[in-house]
Parts: C-alpha cells; structure tokens; sequence
C-alpha cells in the first residue's frame, strides 16, 4: 500500500461517505440569509412613473433592502471562495509531497463544498428578486387593465369631446392672437411686444416639459410602446431570469454529485492526482455566474 492509501485508511470513510450524501441534496431547503422578504408595492405613485423609471424605481428599492444587501454580501464571499480554490488548485498542481497533496485535496473537496453552499444561497436571493418583480409588474398590469375597463365607451367618448373642445378654444384664441399682432396698428404696441416675450417663454417651457426624462413614453429597444406593452416586457425579463436560475440549480446539482465522487474517490484512496491549473479573471462578465466555476469540478 503506498503512503496515499495508507493515509487515506486513516481517515474515517463513514464520514466521508456522509459528507458525499449531504452534498446530494444540498440544493434542497431554502436558506435562512433568503428568509428575509423583499416586498415592493404596486401603488398608484409607481404606475405613473413614467418611461424606464418605473423599472428604475424598483431596482432601487430593491437597493435598499436587507436583502441587496445580502446579495452584495455573497457575491463578495463567492469571490473569495473562487480566490480560495484557484489557490488550492495550483497548490495541489506544484505539490510533490504525497501526504501534503492529500491534505490539500481534502481542503479542496471542502471549500468546493462550501461554494456550492454559497451559490445555493445566491440563486434563491436573486430567484426570490425575480419572482417578486414578475408578480410586481403582473399586479401593475392586472390594475392597468382594470382601470381601462372602468373607462365606458359613453365616459371615453365624453372625454374625447372635452379634449376636442379644448384644442378648438386653444386654436380660436390662437387666430385671435395673431390677428391683432399682425395689424398694423398693434405690431409695435406694449401688448404684442409683451405677448411675443410670453408665447416665446411658452414654447421654450413646453419644449422642456416634452423633452424632460421624466416625461419620456416607455420605449423598448428604443422603440415607443404602450404601458401595457411595457409591464409585458419587464415580466418577460425576469421570467427569463427565473428559467436562468433554474439552469443554475441543475449546474449545482451536478457540482454536487461530483463533489461526492470526489468524496468517495479520496475515503478509497483513488485518482485526484492531477489539478489543471485555472487563471481567474474577475473582469471578465460574470465573474460570480456559477459556470465560471465548473472547472473547478470537473478538471482532475
């Protein structure tokens, strides 16, 4: 028996082989750090905010939350601990003491372990996120839809009239205006002079008011769309962000299993000789995404 399986024999197998069936269903139970609830309101204030700022405004609740900063939290531990396994990895790589290596496996097995644990607890943070803003932007559109029912086609019409009305005063008076300041005898009275300052302030002070962000229809991909419209695409997105993490849980299920591999594998003394060295670029996009951890996993 060589001094790696010897070694190996002392350990003991029974825990080994428990710590493998743990890591099997450790994507199981919700954590307590997701306990916590983030719960924004669908209030009136909100639905008329207008263009992206609708979006915006639950971002930075969300911001503001216990459970942001939760999220800020593990991301920073999950970046160490990808820090902590790069380390290992090159450690167990430039290892030629066999008793040394081994002990560095294990370490490894158990920090491996402990991203798993941490990335669990990531993707429900970021899964509760998404799935309280889909059931957010469904109540803002549930409400649109309501008040647009409650509009009868006798109210519509009426308001259509009224609006109607308004725009055929606004233009008569607008005749009138420039009538009496293209005679002869008032283009140079106190009135017309004083009038053209005040119609040029008008326009200056409209022009601003279209043009103020805060006034900006909802636009996807730069295109104008309805409120309705709007509400739809943001529950798409994060719809899509729900089915992402569910990709993810399938990643850490499968990181699981082969963790326990690895478990067995090291309480029997067999393979984990070899580590493929992995340079950690945390510039690049994602660097906290659990795919950029995979190799960590599967490289021995």
């Amino acid at each position: 028996m060589n001094m790696t399986n010897s070694r190996s024999a002392e350990r003991p197998a029974g825990l080994l082989v428990a710590a493998a069936l743990a890591l099997a269903i450790v994507a199981a139970a919700p954590t307590s750090a997701a306990a916590e609830k983030w719960a924004p309101v669908a209030s009136e204030k909100l639905m008329q905010l207008p263009g992206d700022f609708l979006r915006k405004a639950v971002d930075n609740d969300f911001a503001r939350s216990g459970l942001a900063q939760e999220l800020v939290s593990l991301d920073e531990q999950v970046a160490l601990k990808r820090s902590t396994l790069a380390d290992l990895q090159r450690a167990i790589e430039r290892t030629d003491d066999a008793d040394i290596r081994l002990d560095l496996q294990h370490q490894f097995l158990n920090e491996k372990r402990n991203y798993i644990e941490l990335m669990r607890e990531n993707q429900e943070i970021r899964r509760r996120r998404a799935a309280t803003k889909v059931k957010l932007y469904e109540r803002l559109l549930g409400n649109l839809n309501r008040q647009r029912r409650a509009t009868t086609p006798e109210k519509a019409a009426f308001i259509a009239k009224q609006t109607a009305a308004r725009e055929r005063f606004r233009a008569s008076v607008s005749q009138v205006d420039e009538q009496f300041l293209t005679s002869a005898a008032a283009s140079q009275s106190r009135y017309a002079r004083e009038y053209a300052q005040n119609l040029n302030a008008v326009q200056e002070l409209v022009a601003a008011i279209n043009a103020h962000p805060m006034n900006a229809a909802p636009a996807i991909d730069g295109q104008p769309v309805t409120r309705a419209e709007y509400l739809r695409q943001l529950v798409a997105e994060n719809q899509g962000d729900l089915a992402i993490i569910d990709q993810e849980r399938a990643i850490l299920g499968h990181m699981a299993k082969l963790v326990s591999l690895d478990a067995l594998a090291l309480s029997e003394g067999i393979g984990g000789e070899v580590y493929a060295e992995i340079d950690i670029d945390d510039t690049a996009e994602g660097p906290n995404r659990v795919t950029s951890a995979v190799e960590f996993f599967t490289t021995q």
